[in-house]
Order: structure tokens, then C-alpha cells, then sequence
């Protein structure tokens, strides 16, 4: 079998591959996206030849057309509708990035008030809502509260679950990306024994989740500004990020027609993976197995050592081929909180802080382009600031809610979006009769 392009690379209409498989030739349209690779549109593969394509993991595949979210792995570029992420981590703010994610532009000033506004105003969730958590273990991990609590919205919100309604898909996008927050803080209160602590409207949203985290009853609670500002970074950065395993997952859910809040909670579930959501949990897990910076050499060798099975955790990345844009936005950040926090005397950050040096500096690291990565940085960061491990998960999954929505909704509004069907390989038994 062979494949043969007809026509130059150059983006024309009418250009077409031609695949030819036991004699016989097959045209397939080429699409063009405004950058990135070409597709080849494989639709009628089955019809024209008898034949399934097999790409494991969708590494190859497009599944769908997309104007949200662009990656170039090779360059290290990452474009949230167009706009470098590293200039939308240095002059904009979280919800600013979520009208953009939805909306296709930056908002006005007076668009961002009214957006801002609307978000204040659903961010409390039903009262209700609080005796579920009381169902769960002390002990339960907060993902499994969240998968819970999140598919459960739909019960309380019947107003926004007809997904051919505009309106009901806009009141289930605000209501997402404001109750959210609210969710993981009771997660996280309930899981360390404290009070709920109510929103507050008068603060920015990331400074709104911080004091729901932190604050206690019985004195005041002051954002610090330096945290806030780097959290509102990493809910940026972590916004969206193209079709990964969970937005997959969300798309796929919907594509069956589920209420947006169904979809959202299998998005949750699936950024549960350690190799997905819980990478910046396993980095600082493989920290705190590292322990001192003396046994940090002990730990590379094992990793240059391909017969040992370990590998250093929140380095390298499936896409990027070169140094994660995001990481470089992180390390920035992560060196100005432990700055502002003055806990670079941290063992644990000794060892963090050592293990980038070397990383950095070691050329089998450099030569395969192991750089840190997001997740290493973002997981120092946050354990600075004070949540604990089990918190990191959520905390994407504040931030990814977001994209997740904007790729539900641009999903829904396709009109060539169909029911998500993959097709396998069986080799199990053919058939066979069964024994009298």
C-alpha cells in the first residue's frame, strides 16, 4: 500500500492523496487549518476500501476542526485563538482568558465588567449542595468529591441542560466557570475538617478561591498578592490545551448529547490520570521519594538507566519537543512565590530547585530535551503556597473547566459533528459454536 499526495503543499482547494491498496487507487480530500498540519480526510476509508485506519491513542488522528487552542510541539509555541501564551500569562488575567476562550476575542473594558459581574453572581452553588459532601469519607480523595459533586449540578440546575438552547448553554457556561471554584474550596475544607467558607463578590476570582481555601471564622483573612497573581497564571496557563485526553473525553461525552455538566464531570475524571492531571502530583510524589538533595544523583543515574523502569517525573512532554512555553512562564512564577513566601529553606524545594540545575545542565537531559516541564513547577508552586498534593488535580480542574466548555460548545455548534464511534482491531476468536 502506498500513499501518494497529487498535489503541492501549498493550502489550494481540490487538492487531494491517493491511496492505493491491492491495485486499486482512492482519492482522499486534503484539508488545510490556517497553521499547523494537514489532514487527510479519511471519512469514507471503510466505505471506499473495506478498511479501518488504527492509530492507538489518536496520536495521528483529527478529531475534529477546532479554532480554540493551537500547539507546535517542534517550536514550543503554545496560542490560545491566535495569542502566545506567554503574553497572555504577562498582561491579562484568568477571566479576561476565559472570554477570550469562548468568545474568539479579548473582551472591551465594559465587556469584561459585565463578564466579571455575571461570574460574581453564580458562584455560589445551592444550599443543598452541602449535604452531599457529608456522604463522602473524611478521607476521600477531593477528585472523587469533585467527579461527584460536579456531575451532580445537573440535578440542582435544570434551567441550562437543553443543549439546543443557546441560552441554557450560556446560563451552564456561566455557571460552571463560577461555581467551580466554590466546589473545589468545599472539597478541600471538608477534607481538613473547616467550616464552608462563603464567596465573596468583591474579589477577584482567583483571591475569591484563595479565601474560600484559607480563611477561617475566627479572623480575617488577607490575599497575598504575589500568590494570587501567580495562581491566576497557572488557571491561565492550564486553561485549555488542545485535544488532550480529557477535553477528548468531553467532547466525546457530548457528542451522545449528555447535559454539559455530565460532560464536565467526565472531563474530571479523566484528568484524574497520573499521566494527565496527576503528573504535577506525581512530581512532587517523586520529591519527596528523592528526599535530600544528596540522593539526587543516585535518582539520574536510575533514570539514564533504561533497565531500572524509573523515570523522572514532571520532565519531557508527549507533545512538546522543545522547552514547554508554559514552564518557562512557570518557572518565573514558582521562583516569585517561593521569593515572597521565603521558603526556598524548604527541603523539599532544595531538592526541587538542585534537580532543575542538574537537569538543565546534564547533556543526556538536554540532548533528548527532558526540560522541566509545567507540571514540575506548577507542583513546587503550589506546595508553597499551601495546598496539599491531593489538591493539585482540582485545581487544574478549576482551571480547565473553561476549555472544556469552550470545546463543548464549539463541539455542539458543529454541524459536522456526529456521535463518537473509534473503530478497533478485533483479534480475539473468530466465531465459533458453542458446545452442547
Amino acid at each position: 500500500m502506498t500513499i501518494q499526495e497529487n498535489c503541492p503543499a501549498a493550502a489550494t482547494n481540490g487538492e487531494r492523496a491517493t491511496l492505493n491498496y491491492q491495485g486499486k487507487p482512492t482519492d482522499f480530500p486534503l484539508r488545510h487549518g490556517s497553521i499547523g498540519p494537514s489532514v487527510m480526510d479519511i471519512g469514507k476509508l471503510y466505505k471506499d476500501t473495506g478498511c479501518f485506519s488504527y492509530d492507538p491513542g489518536f496520536t495521528s488522528t483529527a478529531n475534529c476542526a477546532s479554532k480554540i487552542t493551537f500547539i507546535d510541539g517542534d517550536k514550543g509555541e503554545l496560542l490560545y485563538r491566535g495569542y502566545p501564551i506567554e503574553q497572555i500569562a504577562e498582561y491579562s488575567n484568568f477571566l479576561a482568558t476565559c472570554f477570550l476562550l469562548l468568545n474568539g476575542e479579548l473582551p472591551t473594558n465594559e465587556q469584561f465588567r459585565d463578564f466579571r459581574r455575571t461570574i460574581s453572581m453564580h458562584t455560589m452553588v445551592h444550599e443543598q449542595m452541602t449535604r452531599f459532601f457529608t456522604g463522602f469519607r473524611r478521607d476521600a480523595h477531593p477528585m472523587a468529591v469533585m467527579v461527584g459533586v460536579v456531575g451532580a449540578l445537573s440535578a440542582f440546575y435544570h434551567d441550562s441542560t437543553d443543549i439546543s438552547n443557546p441560552e441554557h448553554r450560556r446560563i451552564a457556561t456561566n455557571r460552571m466557570i463560577a461555581k467551580m471554584p466554590t466546589i473545589a474550596a468545599m472539597a478541600y475544607k471538608y477534607s481538613i475538617g473547616h467550616p464552608f467558607i462563603y464567596p465573596r463578590n468583591d474579589l477577584d476570582y482567583t483571591s475569591n478561591f484563595l479565601q474560600m481555601c484559607f480563611a477561617v471564622p475566627c479572623e480575617p483573612y488577607i490575599v497575598n498578592p504575589v500568590v494570587a497573581r501567580a495562581l491566576d497564571r497557572i488557571f491561565i496557563l492550564h486553561a485549555d490545551h488542545e485535544q488532550n485526553a480529557s477535553t477528548s473525553t468531553v467532547r466525546l461525552a457530548g457528542s451522545s448529547g449528555a447535559n454539559p455538566f455530565a460532560c464536565i464531570a467526565s472531563g474530571i475524571a479523566c484528568l484524574w490520570g497520573p499521566a494527565h492531571g496527576g503528573a504535577n502530583e506525581a512530581a512532587l510524589t517523586m520529591l519527596q521519594e528523592i528526599g535530600t538533595v544528596e540522593r539526587i544523583p543516585e535518582f539520574i543515574a536510575k533514570a539514564k538507566d533504561k533497565s531500572s523502569g524509573f523515570r523522572l517525573m514532571g520532565f519531557g512532554h508527549r507533545v512538546y519537543k522543545n522547552y514547554d512555553p508554559r514552564a518557562k512562564v512557570m518557572q518565573k512564577t514558582c521562583h516569585e512565590v517561593l521569593d515572597a513566601l521565603d521558603k526556598r529553606d524548604d527541603p523539599l524545594l532544595k531538592v526541587a530547585m538542585e534537580l532543575e540545575k542538574i537537569a538543565l545542565q546534564d547533556d543526556y537531559f538536554v540532548s533528548k530535551k527532558l526540560y522541566p516541564n509545567i507540571d514540575f513547577y506548577s507542583g513546587i508552586t503550589l506546595r508553597a503556597i499551601g495546598f496539599p498534593v491531593e489538591m493539585f488535580t482540582v485545581l487544574f480542574a478549576v482551571a480547565r473547566t473553561v476549555g472544556w466548555i469552550a470545546q463543548w460548545r464549539e463541539m455542539i455548534e458543529d454541524p459536522e459533528q456526529r456521535i463518537g464511534r473509534p473503530r478497533q482491531l478485533y483479534v480475539g476468536p473468530s466465531r465459533r459454536e458453542f458446545p452442547l
